[in-house]
């Protein structure tokens, strides 16, 4: 804090000098930067250097220009030289920021990326175990500060060495600070079990339980951040997938990783990754219920390998393939016994065809190389593109697209008999059935959980690239069938997956994360709770946790740090003049508004809002106060100011309507009002 104490002030003065000695350093880094891409041109040994070391400069470069403006480091490290812990040789004071700034590779850094390892003790010392530091000094910033010196208002030391705690009045007002726009970073306020979190293994899977205002999101973000500072040639060479629930809810978090300097890394939607054709088609809900569950999955595999048929050409005896004026055979009950083998070794149904065809040229080469001698590899490679061996394959282990596959299915009841038999019952098999069938594949109407069924089908036929690491967020919602498919682009990565059982809303939602982690393909993940709230105060916590504990799921009830905001419930016989009184109110003071109602109700509102003069938007955008959000988009999302709209209707609305009502009362960060007029469902 700031304060009159001439000493407070002459260290206010230093550490403002050492922040524009710190701008005027990373000026300079920017510019060598851009000079080492047109020196870099000129000084490779071959074209193919040239090309590598180009990209790799120019991504640099481009990387330094793209860094948000702001503060260049928020903290600073004291280390006590008495102390018997290593901190890479350092004695001196490391400022702390959230990229490394140096005026030369070899110096001393004049800033620490928050990521290295000797900026940990920033987040983990504490007067029991100091790690070595003797002080922790934290800044204090001007709200929305671009990076300007005189922005940095204030200070705190702690003097851990000497056994020194308190509570972070800087840390509190920054979690605190109202919030318009996008997510913001929280590299200056990471808590110690965050920080475990953010710093796992690359190797380890996670699963973190968080409840509202934990920071799960954050941490996964930072976790992703950590990893691509640590490992940036295992992470940049496989990939990092970061998946969102919405759209709505990758916007808001979009400027995180940018502000972390981070770029490049990509932010998606399951719906998204998955998306082969447009959904142009709708499932009640029955029916998508089964086409999201992991039976499915069986159905599909056996209608997909029962093309791949051993005695689907039996007709035709031998195979005969010529070479010039000689034929070479092979007997039907080898060709039945290569197909049934390879069917046995379960390959991905693309390699087993290839597979089938290796293994018949293999049977063909040896009687060759019996009769005259070794082949050559032209004469394989002409012997693979016979039109005989082409013809006998199609017939005994034929191409197929995915589309094929699933249209077959739904559109016939006897395939769809066969391939279920002992998994779906009868009324699940006519839950799948198209009530109208295409004449084909191409003219079919998608639906978005027949999206699921084709990946399942494609992923069967070929392997997908994986991802070096993929962070899943909002992770209880995925259906069985949704997680199989993320599981596949993490066969060879790891994963982190966050969400809250209590928060699930759809109608596969998970009730245990042992479940969900086995249909990820991680069944050794680590569970981690988070249950200290930092964002959501006490009083909408304890509202909250009334609804909780009439949920399906046994999760335990998260407790905030805070003891501020406000909690008003409102009940009225006008409920959109009740609204606009409540809105108006939030707006006499800072940060946003968020006005949360059931689906069906947000055209009414938004038009009472305007009737009122006020301006809204439909998302968290920066340049807008007010949104107005159906209940069924604000997962994920905050607001200071939550107008949640007839409570009943939220909870009525579908099937886990309570859970629904869970995430909406949970989305204010200040304050919270409860507009109704029917009788509350809590």
């Amino acid at each position: 804090m700031t304060s009159p104490d001439p000493a407070l002030q002459h260290a206010l003065r230093l550490e403002r000098a050492h922040h524009d000695h710190c701008r005027a350093a990373l000026t300079a880094m920017v510019e060598g930067a851009q000079e080492q891409v047109v020196t870099g041109e000129d000084v490779s040994a071959s074209g193919a250097d040239a090309e590598v070391l180009g990209h790799r400069l120019r991504s640099q470069a481009k990387e330094l220009r793209e860094l948000p403006e702001g503060p260049l480091f928020f903290g600073r490290l004291d280390f006590d030289p008495a102390a018997p812990e290593d901190h890479g040789g350092t004695h001196g004071p490391l400022h702390i920021g959230r990229l490394r700034i140096t005026e030369h590779p070899t110096a001393p850094p004049l800033v620490v990326d928050w990521r290295a390892p000797v900026a940990r003790a920033f987040y983990q010392a504490g007067p029991r175990n100091p790690r070595g530091v003797a002080v922790r000094r934290r800044f204090g910033w001007a709200p929305g500060s671009r990076g300007d010196s005189a922005d940095l208002t204030g200070l705190e030391d702690e003097h851990l060495a000497r056994g020194e705690s308190r509570t972070s009045e800087i840390v509190a007002r920054e979690i605190e600070r109202p919030r318009v726009g996008p997510m913001r970073d929280i590299a200056a306020t990471i808590q110690p079990e965050q920080d475990d979190l953010v710093r796992a293994a690359l190797t380890a899977s996670v699963c973190v339980q968080g409840g509202p205002g934990t920071g799960k999101t954050a941490v996964g973000l930072h976790r992703a951040a950590y990893l691509l500072y640590t490992h940036p040639q295992r992470i940049r060479r496989g990939g990092l997938l970061i998946l969102g629930p919405n759209r709505t809810f990758l916007d808001y978090i979009a400027e995180v990783l940018p502000a972390l300097g981070e770029t490049g890394v990509r932010q998606s939607t399951v719906q998204d990754e998955i998306a082969r054709h447009p959904v142009t088609g709708t499932d009640d809900e029955r029916t998508a219920v089964v086409k999201h569950d992991a039976r499915t999955a069986e159905v599909l595999r056996r209608a997909l390998y029962a093309r791949a048929c051993p005695d689907a050409d039996a007709d035709a005896g031998a195979l005969a393939v010529p070479d010039g004026s000689y034929r070479w055979r092979v007997a039907a009950e080898e060709l039945r016994a290569i197909v049934a083998d390879v069917r046995a070794e379960q390959p991905p149904y693309a390699v087993g065809r290839e597979r089938v065809r290796a293994r018949v040229v293999a049977a063909l080469r040896a009687q060759a190389e019996r009769r005259g001698g070794p082949r050559t590899s032209a004469w394989v490679r002409r012997i693979e593109r016979a039109r005989p061996l082409g013809a006998w394959l199609d017939a005994v282990w034929p191409r197929v697209r995915p589309e094929e596959v699933v249209a077959g299915l739904l559109a016939d009841p006897a395939a769809l008999e066969r391939a279920a038999e002992g998994l779906l019952d009868a009324d699940e098999q006519k839950a799948l059935l198209w009530p109208r069938p295409p004449r084909s594949w191409k003219s079919a109407r998608w639906s978005a959980a027949d999206l699921v069924l084709l990946d399942e089908v494609a992923g069967l036929i070929e392997h997908p690239e994986g991802y070096g690491h993929v962070v899943v967020d909002e992770a209880q919602d995925l259906s069985p069938m949704e997680c199989r498919a993320v599981a596949r682009r993490s066969v060879y990565g790891s994963l982190t997956v966050l969400g809250d059982l209590a928060q699930g809303t759809t109608p596969w939602a998970a009730r245990d994360w042992s479940v969900l982690m086995r249909h990820l393909g991680k069944p050794d993940a680590t569970v981690v709770p988070l249950t200290t709230g930092f964002r959501v105060p006490a009083a909408v916590l304890g509202l909250a946790n009334r609804v909780l504990r009439r949920l399906d799921v046994a999760v335990p009830e998260p407790r905030s740090l805070r003891r501020d905001g406000e909690l008003t419930v409102r009940e009225t016989d006008d409920v959109p003049a009740a609204v606009v009184t409540a809105v108006r109110g939030a707006l006499a003071g800072e940060g946003s508004v968020g006005v949360i109602a059931a689906d069906a109700e947000v055209p009414r509102l938004r038009r009472a809002l305007a009737a009122a003069g006020i301006g809204t938007t439909e998302g968290p955008t920066a340049d807008a106060r007010v949104a107005v959000l159906p209940a069924s988009l604000v997962k994920g999302l905050e607001y200071d100011h939550v107008v949640a709209v007839e409570p009943a209707a939220i909870a009525e609305a579908e099937e886990r309507g309570l859970h629904r009502l869970y995430v909406v009362l949970t989305r204010a960060v200040s304050a919270l009002t409860v507009v109704h007029g029917r009788p509350l469902p809590f």
